[in-house]
């Protein structure tokens, strides 16, 4: 499966209202549910039988819905960088706003638009961080009633999980779509051409709710109004000719969101990032029937972990720990697993003979 970020909108579409229905269904007693000849006592209820439990009706769901939204929308934004149009989400009151690297790409300045107004909003960036596709910008003048979303614990997200993803897909913005988490603990490496990073993301967030150009960097929000992660990618069928796949989008985690927009705000940049480094940069190498078969060891950096434990130049690393590596993004998936100071085995192959060596990985 491949996976392609949904960072910008050019063309604006016809729009299609979609009227959802959710019905609720109650299921019957297990001691059946043909009482009609039971004699009817004053409260209501038959003799011989007790009150089934009812579902959420659908009245319920859809208020709950609309409850989220007028919460959180809000908080949602669309930011504008050159001709592109992304959107972020309102991280604190001093109109800090957080995104995607892959919707800033190398602009420095940006309009930003909120949900409650039209009003044409200036931002600059304060530090973008392609490694976790992630960046934070901030707003010249903060406008009153400026709403900061609250941010969740994604480590509680759980599979079948309702959430909408809130953002400007095609340029509409102020768009909600619904769906669920599909899978959580995802490991999905994002293109790297065009105006991609090529970032390797852990632990992300599938869900069902459409992800479409323009909803990166908006929000995924649960039923309880926290953002549970930042939509950022949306898997691509080849059979579709490269299109995107329906129903399988990503989100990165809030978790991860809070980690790295904390130590920006802070200081401006990223000093912790919690992902491990092997200290090396390297190329996918071929076998002879031109499948990818490793990658080869280019440059070592001094005093890190492959430089420490043995690693060199011309080294063609074939195995991480469990981890077959047959190219640059099995790599990069196989150390987004790992943390730095974690003990792991690398092996190579060195001049025809293959080595194995125990590594203490770095921090990226």
């Amino acid at each position: 499966m491949a996976v392609t970020r949904a960072p910008v909108s050019r063309p604006l579409l016809p729009i299609t209202a979609l009227v959802i229905t959710v019905l609720a269904c109650a299921a019957a007693l297990l001691s059946g549910c043909s009482d009609a000849g039971s004699p009817v006592k004053k409260d209501g209820t038959k003799d011989g039988t007790t009150q089934a439990f009812v579902p959420l009706a659908a009245d319920d769901l859809q208020n709950a819905y609309l409850k989220v939204i007028k919460n959180v929308l809000p908080s949602v934004v669309q930011i504008q960088a050159s001709d592109e149009l992304g959107s972020g989400v309102v991280y604190d009151d001093r109109g800090h706003i957080v995104t995607n690297a892959h919707v800033v790409g190398t602009e420095k300045t940006f309009r930003v638009t909120t949900a409650n107004s039209q009003n044409v909003l200036t931002a600059n960036l304060v530090y973008t961080y392609p490694g976790q596709d992630l960046a934070v910008i901030k707003l010249d003048k903060v406008p009153s009633g400026l709403k900061a979303a609250t941010i969740g614990n994604s480590e509680k997200v759980q599979v079948g999980q309702i959430v909408l993803a809130m953002g400007s897909p095609l340029g509409l913005s102020s768009s909600v779509t619904e769906g669920i988490v599909s899978a959580t603990g995802r490991t999905v490496s994002e293109g790297g051409n065009g105006d991609g990073t090529g970032a390797t993301i852990a632990n992300m967030v599938q869900t069902s709710a459409a992800i479409n150009p323009g909803n990166s960097g908006g929000a995924l929000v649960g039923l309880n109004g926290q953002v549970i992660g930042i939509p950022t990618l949306a898997a691509t069928d080849p059979s579709l000719g490269g299109g995107t796949a329906p129903g399988i989008g990503f989100a990165i985690p809030a978790s991860m969101v809070r980690t790295i927009a904390d130590q920006i705000i802070k200081t401006g940049k990223v000093t912790d990032s919690g992902r491990a480094a092997l200290g090396i940069t390297g190329r996918t190498v071929l076998d002879e029937t031109y499948a990818p078969a490793g990658v080869a060891v280019v440059e070592v950096k001094p005093g890190g972990a492959a430089d420490t434990a043995g690693i060199r130049p011309g080294d063609i690393i074939t195995r991480i720990g469990t981890n077959d590596i047959t190219t640059l993004t099995s790599l990069a998936e196989a150390l987004a697993a790992d943390k730095p100071g974690q003990r792991t085995r690398v092996t190579f192959v060195r001049d025809g003979a293959e080595r194995t060596v125990g590594v203490r990985l770095g921090e990226q």
